[in-house]
């Protein structure tokens, strides 16, 4: 009753199944849901740029505009190929679906998987930095970062449980007052330099060279800035999301994210080369950038409030895409049946509640760095975004409708793009921490085959072509005790009821109750024979699968039964203070063919 009274306050009253159609997002509190990921990363995908660039010295720190407009040019790639993807599959299911209706299930499981990984790793990252930013503002909470970061999943995962239109509306201010910050800082950064002039650029020895200054260093920092354009595929795999008409509302909340990202996140690079910003472990790029431009003021703090609320509320993409993406695949029988499943609220909780435990676990082995988990992070899902695009070529190329060139094209740009990304971030962050997604990938495509093939073996063994029932007869029906009180005379009834073939058997672990039990069976059971198992080693569960497996061959029928008295106390704690054998029996006889465990309970007033 507690724990029912207490869901109902976090989560909210059931919704019906009918009340779904009214839980649809339009496009302002769509854009507060899946934006949040994409907008967050302007917090960290400059800081991700300059972190590398910084080792190669005070020239390598020229070349971070070169890399912010490459970026930029990608982004614009990207949205444009997932806004044909959105209008070609108005069901949704992005890169999963179209790889595995185009290339084949193999390339579709490795999507999905490929994504998987990435909403879990975008929970992780985004709280991660969501906290860097308030431990810059206030170093004092630096210790506790990762109890901190636990918390604020938790909040976020209760905030999903309690639907999607109510998460809308919970997301929406913030994600709005961080666009607005943004808007402020670039606009007074680009003011400042206006007015005021660029500071003198550094001594060339300023910063000492750590690495050279190689190709390679370059592609490591574009690879770390690529983590701008996660949360894309967001739109794409939660279009059934959307009001009517689904395909362009979703759309064209997808080219809001894009241009605000894009908008954004080349200011922020642009400021912070041309205000010679260099990173620090203590304090964010976005944290120097606000108080060179307005100082410690109160422009300042809200700046850096805004940047660590959106960091944090930006989990809520992940937590909008991967429910959806693993309700996809258990329809198809690659994941367990019970992500599939709605909860009180319309959502699918499964999903939710497992990306938040997986999440919350990462924050805890990696110590709630961002910058040990931003290796793993994108190159999960630009392999997504490379197969996507690639199945969308072949959609085109089938359909031949009256633009496909065009559209086919588009695509195939964004996929030979977004391939040479995976290439560089497969290369640049191997040694860095890539290598555990391209190990984890395959495990969990694996797995998926595994999930397919169990649920293909249960449809067969449970089909009922040239099935014939089994024969009962007088099976045998055994009641174990351990004395004589209601509940075992309760027990003894129902099993005379049901079978005219029943023996009772008690393990004899103290000699003195076994023959006070004796004594009292003759007056309360004298029609039911009393079988009493020796146990020289004090087991309750040994000597009886012993005995019902020695009657095994007497049993007249395809099943025995075997009937366990339990009382029930009044009060849940009371549970504990008795134990468990029945439970422990069950489960023994569970995987025993042809046995049936029944329980009968006797229930106790207090």
């Amino acid at each position: 009753m507690f724990l029912s009274s207490l869901k109902r306050v976090l989560v909210g009253n059931p919704l019906t199944t009918a009340a779904a159609k009214h839980e649809r997002l339009a496009k302002i509190p769509a854009l507060a849901i899946f934006a949040s990921d994409m907008m967050s990363s302007v917090a960290y995908a400059t800081e991700e740029i300059l972190l590398v660039l910084v080792l190669g010295g005070t020239l390598a720190m020229q070349y971070a505009p070169e890399i912010g407009i490459a970026i930029g040019l990608l982004a614009a790639i990207v949205a444009t190929s997932y806004w044909q993807t959105i209008h070609a599959y108005p069901s949704g299911g992005g890169a999963y679906i179209v790889a595995k209706d185009n290339l084949g299930t193999l390339p579709g499981l490795v999507a999905g998987a490929a994504l998987l990984v990435d909403y879990v790793l975008t929970v992780s990252v985004s709280t991660a930095s969501g906290v860097a930013a308030i431990t810059s503002a206030f170093p004092s909470l630096y210790p506790s970062r990762v109890a901190i970061c636990v918390i604020t999943v938790f909040l976020i995962m209760v905030a999903n449980l309690r639907g999607i239109r109510e998460t809308g509306k919970i997301f929406a201010v913030p994600t709005y007052w961080f666009i607005a910050c943004l808007a402020l800082l670039v606009g007074g950064g680009f003011y400042h330099l206006m007015t005021h002039g660029a500071p003198p650029a550094p001594d060339p020895g300023a910063l000492p060279m750590q690495e050279p200054l190689t190709i390679f260093l370059i592609l490591r920092a574009f690879s770390g800035g690529c983590a701008a354009l996660t949360g894309t595929e967001a739109v794409a795999n939660g279009v059934q999301y959307f009001k009517p008409p689904e395909s362009r509302n979703a759309g064209i909340t997808l080219i809001w994210m894009a241009a605000i990202l894009a908008t954004s996140f080349l200011g922020v690079t642009f400021l912070a080369h041309w205000f010679h910003i260099v990173p620090r472990a203590e304090e964010t790029v976005v944290s120097m950038l606000a108080r060179v431009v307005f100082g410690r003021g109160w422009v300042y703090y809200m700046i850096q409030a805004a940047t660590a609320v959106i960091l944090l509320l930006a989990a809520n993409t992940s937590f909008a895409g991967f429910p959806m993406l693993a309700y996809l695949m258990a329809k198809d029988g690659f994941v367990p049946r019970q992500f599939a499943n709605r909860g009180d609220r319309l959502v699918y909780s499964n999903g939710i509640l497992i990306l938040a435990g997986v999440s919350c676990l990462l924050l805890v082995v990696f110590g709630g760095s961002t910058h040990a988990l931003i290796p793993l992070y994108a190159i999960g899902v630009f392999c997504a975004f490379t197969l996507s695009q690639t199945g969308m070529v072949l959609h085109w190329w089938r359909e031949r409708g009256p633009r496909w060139p065009s559209h086919a094209a588009i695509n195939a740009l964004g996929a030979t793009t977004t391939g040479v990304v995976v290439a560089v971030i497969g290369v640049s962050k191997f040694i860095h921490g890539a290598w555990i997604v391209v190990i984890v990938t395959p495990l969990l495509v694996m797995g998926f085959y595994t999930i397919r093939r169990h649920y293909e073996t249960l449809a067969r063994q449970l089909s009922l072509q040239g099935f014939a029932p089994p024969a009962i007869g007088r099976h045998p029906v055994v009641v174990l005790v351990a004395g004589i009180h209601r509940g075992v005379v309760t027990a003894l009834s129902y099993a005379k009821a049901i079978s005219p073939n029943v023996t009772a058997i008690t393990v004899d672990l103290d000699p003195t109750a076994t023959s006070r039990l004796q004594m009292r069976w003759a007056e309360w059971a004298p029609d039911v024979p009393l079988v009493v198992l020796d146990s020289p080693y004090r087991s309750v569960l040994g000597p009886v699968l012993q005995y019902v497996d020695q009657m095994e061959k007497q049993r007249d029928g395809d099943y025995m039964t075997i009937i366990l008295p339990e009382f029930i106390p009044a009060k849940w704690w009371q549970h504990l203070l008795h134990n468990q054998t029945a439970l422990l029996i069950k489960g023994a006889l569970l995987f025993r063919k042809g046995k049936v465990a029944i329980s009968i309970p006797y229930h106790l007033d207090q």
